[in-house]
């Protein structure tokens, strides 16, 4: 028997969920902490941790439990228990590009140095790891993983040596590190979150009585019943200790370049950041296909779950119904036991089947978030066709992929991105599509209600920071 990782080679992941609680009143946060890395489960399905600590317990003393797989796979009663005692803690869900999946780099990490402990989870990618990791090197250091979130550990842990507050220390090494980034770190007595200059990837704070929360989504605070209060502004870092929240602002700027793609495909559609409603950007994502890809159909049908609210949004706009064409197989997990070769099934039928009865006979409309490789897409054009659909005329909610990403998004290098070395109509011929249409690199500004500063980068090549001068994505990715 052997264990395959049930991978879509055409599907974009994000790389990480982080969340973060401390109860002022003392109560235990370990429950907290377990359901809200189930709200973020789908921003990192490779591997999960906890760290605990009690503020009023002997400083220094971290309770942590980490390892790969699903949250419901890595945790169970027994486990839990063993974490539990704890009024402040930090958890993290985890998502690798290649050569980055193994125990060694899960998170969060826990550093035991001279001030103490500290306990980090990192969502997001740096563009500079490898020149601060080679002076680390040179200076001594000895690393554990072959992760950057590692090299902001060792950098805040040495901040501190000169620090008068580890708060400090993390605003110190924000000034040496380079990229995209939002942390949440637990020290003895502190919780801190702290989020890039550029608000590449969301970081929000909620309360639930006398307990705050840091958390990648707003959809995980509501999973603890927790009021959100507000996002953690791009460049700020944010103290939590006994007296409340604490703000730093001193390297926040006005240019901001949050990820356009968290809107169309990575946030849970029940999440709002930076005032800007998930859900809401989807479905204008999808009238704006309606005005600028119009086409004659008898039927809107979108690819679950990101490309539903789309369609809506789509049917909404050119007055065509809007259908559920596809079940969704819910219970798929990130692992399967793969019998004999010959007995393998594509991974997209395992994960999604047409319901014949909504498609047969029908001119349909389908709208997914991206084409990355175009073998995807082709399998589910062919399972409409197979099932009775007339036409397939393919919308996508996003521009044409480009680029590669360096801000912790697995986004392959332009050889491998089929809208790299083909045109539309070619993309079209490919899928065997009757039509295609994207969304225009133009209109994303519209999407979101105005140009409130993103980065669109896959799609144009414009970053907001210069990218790397060697490949960072294999070997030190968050």
């Amino acid at each position: 028997m052997s264990i395959e990782y049930l991978e879509n080679p055409d599907e974009i992941h994000e790389e990480c969920g982080v969340f973060g609680a401390y109860d002022l009143d003392g109560n235990d946060v370990v429950s907290s902490i377990y359901y809200g890395l189930f709200a973020l489960q789908h921003r990192g399905q490779e591997s999960c941790g906890i760290a605990i600590s009690d503020t009023n317990g002997p400083k220094g003393k971290v309770k942590v439990w980490k390892g790969m797989g699903l949250v419901s796979e890595v945790f169970s009663p027994e486990n839990l228990e063993t974490l539990a005692g704890g009024n402040i803690g930090v958890g993290h869900v985890r998502y690798s590009t290649a050569g980055g999946s193994n125990i060694s780099n899960t998170q969060p990490l826990v550093l035991n140095y001279v001030k103490g402990t500290l306990a980090l989870a990192h969502n997001g990618n740096l563009v500079n790891t490898p020149e601060l990791r080679r002076e680390l090197e040179y200076t001594g250091a000895i690393f554990q993983t072959t992760i950057d979130s590692e090299v902001i550990a060792y950098h805040i842990a040495r901040e501190r040596l000169n620090s008068k507050t580890v708060e400090e220390a993390v605003s110190r090494a924000m000034k040496k590190i380079s990229g995209a980034y939002s942390l949440v770190i637990m020290s003895p007595r502190k919780l801190i979150g702290a989020r890039d200059p550029f608000g590449f990837h969301p970081l929000c704070i909620g309360k639930r009585n006398n307990a705050f929360i840091l958390a990648s989504e707003t959809a995980a605070l509501h999973a603890v019943d927790a009021e959100f209060i507000r996002d953690v502004l791009p460049g700020e870092v944010v103290m939590i200790d006994k007296d409340g929240i604490h703000s730093n602002t001193e390297l926040c700027t006005p240019k901001i370049a949050r990820c356009i793609f968290e809107y169309i495909y990575f946030a849970r559609p029940d999440t709002s950041f930076d005032g800007v409603s998930v859900y809401n950007s989807r479905i204008m994502a999808g009238r704006i296909l309606a005005q600028t890809h119009p086409v004659e159909a008898d039927i809107i049908v979108g690819v679950p779950d990101s490309g539903n609210a789309a369609a809506l949004g789509y049917s909404m706009e050119s007055g065509i119904p809007f259908g559920m064409a596809f079940v969704k197989n819910s219970y798929v997990g990130r692992t399967f036991i793969k019998p004999k070769q010959a007995m393998r099934q594509s991974s997209v039928r395992i994960k999604l089947n047409v319901l014949a009865e909504v498609v047969r006979g029908k001119r349909v409309v389908m709208i997914d978030d991206s084409i990355v490789r175009g073998t995807t897409s082709e399998k589910i054009v062919r399972m409409l066709k197979n099932a009775g659909a007339t036409e397939v005329h393919v919308r996508i909610s996003s521009p044409p992929f480009l680029h590669p990403c360096y801000f912790g998004t697995d986004i392959p290098t332009g050889e491998q991105l089929i809208a790299h070395n083909h045109s539309v109509e070619e993309i079209r011929q490919m899928i065997d599509a009757d039509s295609l249409g994207y969304l225009e690199v133009e209109r994303l500004s519209d999407m979101i209600g105005g140009d409130t500063g993103f980065c669109d980068a896959c799609f144009t090549g414009n970053y907001p920071i210069d990218p790397p001068k060697e490949d960072i994505r294999g070997e030190f990715e968050a």
